[in-house]
């Protein structure tokens, strides 16, 4: 592995004498660092291959057609308002509101999807409301498998619906 050479004659003595002053001889040494480039580069290849990268975290989006128009039944759209006030109200067709809390939110949705197999959620979110509750709702509409859904921001007549609620 690593080995010493020394240059010129064979002395017993390391001190090479000039003027009264003594000075060691210096030893060239050479070392073969090949085993140690050869672990490196094994253990390299070791972590490239066995390291598991996160994947990214991101939704599939189908975006209809530009001018498409879908008729769909009224009975199977849930509608979930997202107001201003962080608070949710929900509508199942033509029926009442129903406020909902954010706990309860997504039971809620499963509970309507097992009601309902051909649920559609629209969700109208305030356009005051804070971003982190449209992030909130995307996660909970993950969490409750709903994969029929739109997201729509609220409209006048929807502000002034919720007026006295925000």
């Amino acid at each position: 592995m690593a080995d010493i050479q020394v240059k010129g004659k064979a002395k017993s003595s390391v001190f090479k004498e000039e003027a009264g002053v003594r000075h060691p001889k210096r030893a060239g040494v050479n070392m073969d660092m090949t085993a140690m480039v050869d672990m490196a580069f094994l253990l390299l290849i070791f972590f490239m291959v066995t390291t598991v990268f996160r994947r990214p975290l991101a939704m599939e989006i189908n975006m209809p057609e530009p001018g498409a128009k879908v008729q769909v039944a009224e009975s199977t759209v849930l509608t979930v308002y997202v107001l201003r006030t962080d608070e949710i109200v929900t509508r199942m067709g033509k029926g009442g509101n129903v406020p909902v809390l954010w706990a309860d939110l997504e039971r809620a949705l499963r509970d309507a999807l097992i009601a309902n197999q051909k649920l559609i959620v629209l969700v109208k979110v305030d356009p005051e409301a804070r971003y982190e509750r449209m992030v909130d709702m995307m996660d909970t509409l993950d969490d409750a498998q709903v994969t029929r859904f739109s997201l729509v921001g609220m409209t006048g007549a929807d502000v002034a619906m919720f007026g006295g609620l925000q």
